[in-house]
């Protein structure tokens, strides 16, 4: 199982850690900052690294040749249809919501700003339009009263989001398959980004 990942920061780190631990080979390392932490830990780790040209998009020059699977983890970029469809397994990545509610770049601010009791994380299919491929696994915890959207990521949805992603990873592995469930758009919220005042 070869993969492609596409991220930053610390959940990024941790994913690369988490999948390294898992035995699983990470061919490339894909970043929009070669300043990023991602980046310094895959390249101490001796895995390629590789600049994004457009921070804003994964084109498929940039996916490592004979990936099996993309695995985004903190990443913004848009992972285009043609680098998926060049990965054999295509492309797969962690939201912080149970999709399709809070679909956006701040779903955990969102879950908090609504006032929801239950927070989630999702693993998704990477397609055209944001967070809006199928649902490959998902989970669920509760939202602590008074709690940060800081707090309820590290608390919960980080580590969540690393156990769903390595048994997703390790289950494609195995079966050679991912499973996908399509998103029941009628559900679809937007968690656009919160700007403080």
């Amino acid at each position: 199982m070869r993969i492609t990942l596409v991220g930053s920061r610390h959940f990024g780190v941790a994913t690369l850690n988490m999948l390294r631990e898992r035995g699983i080979e990470i061919a490339r390392v894909v970043v929009h900052d070669g300043e990023d932490r991602l980046a310094a830990t895959a390249r101490a780790a001796g895995i390629e690294v590789l600049v994004q040209a457009d921070p804003k998009v994964v084109p498929a020059g940039e996916i490592a040749p004979g990936t099996d699977l993309i695995v985004t983890a903190h990443s913004h970029a848009r992972v285009t249809q043609e680098a998926v469809a060049a990965a054999k397994l295509g492309g797969i990545g962690y939201h912080p919501s149970l999709l399709p509610r809070h679909r956006g770049i701040a779903a955990v601010e969102w879950t908090i700003k609504e006032g929801d009791p239950i927070a989630g994380g999702t693993i998704y299919h990477l397609a055209e339009r944001m967070d809006a491929g199928a649902i490959a696994a998902q989970d669920w915890c509760f939202v602590r009263k008074g709690e940060t959207a800081r707090e309820l990521w590290e608390r919960a949805l980080a580590p969540l989001g690393l156990k769903l992603l390595g048994d997703v990873v390790e289950s494609a592995k195995a079966t050679g398959a991912i499973p996908a469930k399509p998103q029941d758009e009628q559900f679809a919220t937007k968690a656009p980004s919160v700007t403080p005042h």
